[in-house]
């Protein structure tokens, strides 16, 4: 019964922000400067344009590899591939080689994906999620484009595109970890078995071994994901309102079809989240570091939470808003720390966000995208080595506590995989 209410509840809300959709007469300005003064940002924060169009559009989710480059899918496809179009959503890797802050290079890692939702570079290549697969797509001859192909894992529902499965995120402990949400039906086929999750949850996958586990059940969502330092989970809902839920092995939350009990969220009232980070590092201001950013993409926002200890588990308290816009196609969706301390926002810019069948699609954009970087000009920008570059024992002294940042940041999200690769080679 009480199922049936939150879907009908659900439903009923989703009618009214179609029906605000379907007013929807004018498309807004695309230019970047439109978008450039429709921001509103703390004092000492700076916005500017690290890529867009025609290099990245409709960006999804994106991440750093151990070179300081950010790779980013997206999906023009989305929300669903039409009769006779070829598969055609692209992999893209950015790079900053001035140190302006802005992206002068690109490649096209790939260009044969069917709506890809997840992208996580490692073991030297990149781990995407491709509707129903996960792939491992690697450049064995330097050319800087894929040419071998692999399916690591086979059998994630698709019955709804967006909540395929998406989110990955290496753990402190080298497994990555990944996402579903709650209108799928996941039938893995590992060497150790068949895996299941009928609904929301999260997975984690050790690459040496190819053992996948739920390691959670629930959410309707689950758009974000983090670790604290002391490896604790984290993670936001897209759908469930209830802001930063922490997560632990065998936890079951709302919306997990089932479950006699489940585990409530740490800001009950909030809305709509996609993505989570950890703010940290020299470069921005003191008052910020630690605190989670999570984009309100309903609410062309950015919003953050603090974290306290509460008994046995946390509680959550609403911060600052770190962004927000008047225009009405921003729709913030990612967002990463950066190798240079600055924030980026992966905006995947579409005027309609409701990708039901009964809409007139007419209006929605498959053509725009902008990745944005937040920046302190007063606060100098953060150094770092890239972690390609340096050796084991440096590595390893980079990880060690109090030098060691929440793993949200950029550097120990991607010096763990490196470590282990030089491990193997030794």
């Amino acid at each position: 019964m009480k199922k049936s209410a939150f879907l009908f509840i659900s439903f009923l809300l989703s009618l009214a922000h179609l029906s605000a959709q379907r007013g929807l007469t004018k498309i807004p300005d695309t230019s970047i400067k439109a978008q450039l003064d429709a921001f509103i940002l703390p004092e000492g924060a700076k916005i500017n344009l690290f890529a867009s169009e025609p290099v990245v559009r409709n960006p999804i989710h994106m991440n750093w590899d151990s070179r300081g480059r950010l790779w980013v899918v997206g999906s023009p496809l989305y929300p669903h591939i039409k009769p006779g179009q070829e598969e055609s959503d692209q992999l893209v890797i950015l790079e900053d080689t001035t140190g302006d802050g802005v992206a002068d290079k690109h490649t096209v890692f790939a260009d044969d994906l069917h709506i890809p939702t997840g992208v996580l570079p490692g073991d030297g290549g990149v781990y995407v999620a491709n509707s129903n697969d996960v792939l491992f797509l690697k450049d064995t001859d330097g050319d800087g484009k894929a040419d071998h192909r692999e399916v690591i894992l086979s059998g994630f529902g698709t019955e709804d595109t967006h909540h395929i499965v998406h989110t990955f995120r290496w753990g402190p402990e080298g497994m990555m970890w990944l996402n579903q949400s709650i209108y799928i039906h996941t039938h893995l086929d590992t060497p150790y078995g068949i895996r299941r999750l009928l609904g929301g949850g999260m997975w984690h996958y050790r690459p040496e071994t190819r053992r996948a586990e739920v390691f959670m059940k629930g959410l309707v969502n689950p758009w974000g994901h983090v670790f604290d330092k002391w490896g604790q989970s984290f993670m936001t809902d897209g759908a469930g309102g209830q802001g930063i839920n922490f997560v632990y092995p065998r936890s079951v939350f709302v919306a997990s079809p089932g479950a006699p009990r489940r585990v409530q969220g740490l800001n009950p009232g909030q809305p709509k989240l996609c993505g989570l980070e950890v703010l940290s590092g020299s470069h921005i201001p003191e008052h910020w570091r630690g605190a989670l950013a999570s984009p309100d993409f309903r609410g062309h926002r950015i919003k953050t939470y603090r974290l306290s200890d509460k008994g046995s588990a946390f509680e959550s308290r609403e911060y600052k808003e770190l962004l927000a816009s008047r225009h009405g196609a921003f729709r913030p969706i990612d967002v990463k720390m950066g190798p240079d301390g600055a924030i980026y926002v992966a905006d995947l810019y579409n005027p309609i966000i409701q990708h039901g069948k009964w809409i007139f699609v007419t209006l929605a954009d498959h053509k725009h995208g902008r990745i944005w970087r937040i920046s302190f000009p007063d606060n100098p920008p953060a150094p770092f080595t890239k972690p390609a570059e340096m050796d084991s024992k440096a590595l390893a002294e980079a990880l060690l506590f109090p030098k060691r940042i929440l793993s949200g940041s950029w550097p120990l999200l991607n010096y763990e995989p490196v470590i282990l690769i030089n491990a193997c080679q030794h």
